[in-house]
């Protein structure tokens, strides 16, 4: 019988997985079978931490938000200010208005306020 010679087809697809794993430490980045595992780990965990990380910002959000609202000059909390806000329908959201916040705590208050003074508005009404 005469000699086969394999092709580059598996050698290739070998190098491109070493290329991922190339900033792995020792073994996980030099043996073909635990760079598939850790390849595989790795891309599960960046899957899963998107939506952490989505998660994770919208908190604080929520938390700088509370934290300039429940100051002296709006003095009420944060889920009556997001009521409110919605009740008007002022299309804000989280992301605005924590940096509005940060930035620029005077335009909070106005917003606040001009909240405050629409409900007691439509109280006396």
């Amino acid at each position: 019988m005469t000699r086969v010679k394999r092709g580059y087809i598996a050698r290739r697809r070998r190098a491109k997985m070493r290329l991922f794993a190339s900033t792995f430490r020792e073994a996980h980045s030099r043996l073909t079978r635990t760079i598939m595992q850790q390849k595989t780990r790795a891309l599960v965990s960046a899957h899963r931490d998107r939506g952490r990380q989505k998660r994770d910002f919208r908190r604080l959000w929520i938390t700088r938000i509370n934290a300039v609202t429940r100051e002296d000059k709006v003095s009420y909390s944060y889920s009556r200010l997001i009521h409110d806000l919605h009740k008007r329908q002022l299309l804000l959201n989280r992301k605005i208005l924590a940096q509005i916040a940060i930035s620029n705590k005077n335009c909070l208050y106005m917003i606040s306020n001009e909240n405050m003074i629409s409900n007691e508005i439509i109280k006396l009404n």
